[in-house]
């Protein structure tokens, strides 16, 4: 056992999540990775965003396939104890496990970094194969092979956050491609490889021309279907773990429902829906609500994404922060996180680090813990030009509205619309919910706004649920070529306020009353128009 071969530490890390009360049993994929041990195929790379579970998962490739410790008791009541391959390969190997992430104290250079790892490996097959004498002036490949060649030795490599170097501020161009080459080096080819599960954020196809590391089988969230269930968490395991957190929290305060609006909006290449796992484990955990994936890690600015392009996102951005999907072209291997410039790179990378959502062609914000970004990015970056300027307004279109100031409600509207972006073309409804979106963002501090939500006898542009049981709603409906009256009546006449009913159920004491507010647009005179009314409860 070292600190590379054989370490204890994947065991430790891994039996330790297995007893956590909300741990998902995934060991399944170990199935995938069984029948690839000494075949050609045998180079996998799993790319992901952050905190999807890559870590644990190869944690778990090296606690079932090392010899550190005997993991009977890990794997025994796990799901790949049914397999008929399970006892045959348990703890068989001698594995050789590499954090890349990790980096020597006072790192100043790529020399620093990859030599520390370099004579970490080498002490631990020195220690090894004492017999062999081996010589630490020769390079970790020739090492290896000189070990197979006496010995027939073979070795599973695991390696985790591959491209964490590229990250890192000392690392020059130079170094980047000494890196790729010292990977190639160390598994291309190699015999005494028998297997090498690599997991990373971004593909390997990023940084290089593809010859490096060309045996290498990639596989993404969005485009690959393989591995797809095994990172995130799906519906039915969300459920089980729902279950496992009402049955052990004294007060639980979060519901199945609002779990689904927080952390789900991911999809595999086969169009399952997947859960953030970390946040949905803080969130049961801490029996709160709150942003845990976006708050952890250097990759949660959304801004330094699209800082090279706004000009081509901006439209985009107001639409996606009304809840609208918009079309993109996904780019597999997305430029380098600094040359981010044209629109589909963007979104691209933004999906790979699970900034956006991508289905069917279409890249959206997949639920409201990223929303919240969103929505502080826009009130916070003042080169976004009209969309910051639009949400700065927002505070002042909010009190008009329930001040019932249409003049102000109207005059902010036509100030949008005067800006002269290419979102306030109207050509459809959409665009104008856009805009309406963007001029009472403020209201989602006080309010939880939903759009097209089912209500009463149809679907209503905008409900705004108040988060406090004695503040009046709000429902908002939206007309192009139609009168505000026409938008209240449709209020009126469909019974949207039943709605309210419904979700405010849970407030037993709830008082407020509920503001009728319609919003009309005529495209002959490119004016707007507002009325505001306050409901009498239906049914009374």
């Amino acid at each position: 056992m070292g600190l590379y071969l054989n370490s204890i530490a994947p065991y430790n890390r891994y039996k330790m999540i297995t007893e956590e009360p909300y741990f998902v049993d995934k060991s399944a994929m170990l199935e995938e990775l069984i029948p690839a041990l000494g075949r050609e195929q045998r180079f996998f790379c799993i790319t992901r965003p952050r905190r999807f579970g890559k870590t644990i998962m190869a944690n778990m490739a090296a606690a079932y396939f090392g010899r550190a410790r005997d993991s009977h008791d890990i794997f025994d009541r796990l799901e790949i104890a049914e397999s008929k391959q399970y006892l045959k390969h348990l703890n068989k190997y001698d594995v050789i496990y590499i954090d890349f992430s990790e980096i020597p104290s006072e790192c100043e250079n790529y020399k620093n970094y990859i030599s520390r790892i370099e004579e970490g490996i080498y002490q631990d097959l020195k220690a090894a194969h004492p017999e062999l004498d081996l010589n630490p002036e020769q390079a970790l490949w020739d090492l290896f092979s000189l070990i197979y060649e006496r010995t027939e030795h073979k070795y599973i490599f695991v390696i985790d956050e591959w491209d964490a170097l590229f990250h890192m501020a000392f690392i020059r161009e130079e170094d980047k491609r000494a890196y790729l080459l010292f990977l190639k080096a160390l598994l291309k080819g190699k015999v005494y490889a028998e297997l090498v599960y690599m997991t990373g954020i971004l593909p390997i196809a990023k940084y290089s021309d593809g010859s490096e590391l060309n045996m290498f089988l990639e596989y993404d969230m969005a485009t690959k279907v393989r591995f797809g269930e095994y990172f995130g968490f799906s519906e039915s395991e969300v459920d089980q773990i729902f279950e496992r957190y009402l049955e052990n929290t004294r007060k639980p305060r979060i519901t199945r429902k609002e779990l689904a609006e927080w952390y789900d909006g991911y999809h595999t290449a086969m169009g399952e829906c997947l859960y953030n796992p970390r946040s949905v484990v803080s969130a049961l955990s801490n029996n709160q609500l709150a942003g845990y994936w976006t708050g952890s890690g250097t990759y949660d600015s959304i801004f330094y994404y699209i800082k090279n392009n706004i000009e081509d996102v901006r439209d985009d951005l107001g639409l996606m922060v009304a809840g609208e999907h918009v079309q993109v072209r996904m780019q597999e291997y997305a430029a380098a996180a600094g040359k981010l410039e044209t629109r589909d790179q963007i979104y691209s990378a933004m999906v790979v680090y699970g900034l956006l959502t991508y289905e069917d062609g279409e890249v959206f914000i997949p639920n409201q813990e990223l929303m919240m970004k969103y929505e502080e990015m826009l009130m916070d970056r003042e080169s976004l030009g009209y969309v910051y300027r639009l949400a700065r307004i927002s505070s002042k279109m909010l009190k008009a509205t329930l001040d019932g100031d249409t003049k102000t409600m109207t005059e902010i509207l036509q100030y949008a619309h005067n800006t002269e972006a290419p979102i306030l073309a109207y050509h459809h409804e959409t665009e104008l919910s856009a805009v309406v979106n963007l001029v009472y963002l403020a209201a989602r501090d006080q309010y939880k706004v939903e759009r097209e939500d089912k209500a009463g006898k149809g679907f209503v542009d905008f409900i705004f649920y108040p988060k406090r049981k004695n503040q009046d709603g709000m429902i908002l409906e939206l007309k192009v070529d139609h009168t505000p009256e026409e938008a209240i009546r449709q209020i009126k006449d469909k019974g949207y306020d039943l709605r309210f009913q419904g979700k405010l159920g849970e407030l037993p004491e709830y008082t407020g009353r509920v503001l009728a507010v319609g919003i009309g647009y005529s495209r002959e005179t490119k004016e707007h128009s507002c009325k505001v009314e306050w409901l009498e409860k239906s049914g009374s």
